[in-house]
């Protein structure tokens, strides 16, 4: 047990922030487990519910600092891309584009000559 009292204020702060931190965590482990479960019945009104309750857990996570926020977006993109699967929209081909057409050479443009300086004032010696 520490002694200082600063010490013994980190140790109370560190505890609220554990509390805190595994309420999230829990949260965020029951919207994936639920958006799971709602992808495997094929319900779509459930699985956009629990997608967006998903994203929505994750970003509180990040901005908690209880992820990273790289794992955060990884985490959100593959959530994003498990729900698009689910309700059958594929990614179409992309469309041949015409072949574009060549630009008109442009003419070179003269640059201008430095700018003078003046004569330097001759001075004499008395």
């Amino acid at each position: 047990m520490p002694i200082i009292k600063s010490a013994k204020k980190r140790v109370k702060v560190a505890n609220k922030a554990a509390v805190r931190n595994s309420k999230t965590k829990r949260s965020l482990k029951t919207a994936l487990k639920s958006f799971g479960k709602a992808l495997s019945t094929g319900d779509k009104k459930k699985s956009t519910a629990a997608h967006s309750k998903v994203q929505s857990e994750l970003a509180k996570a990040g901005k908690k600092g209880v992820m990273h926020k790289n794992k955060v977006a990884r985490k959100q993109s593959q959530a994003a891309k498990a729900a698009k699967t689910a309700a059958g929209v594929t990614k179409a081909a992309p469309k041949a584009k015409p072949a574009a057409k060549k630009a008109p050479a442009k003419k070179p443009v003269a640059k201008k000559a430095p700018a003078k300086k003046p004569a330097a004032k001759k001075t004499t010696k008395k």
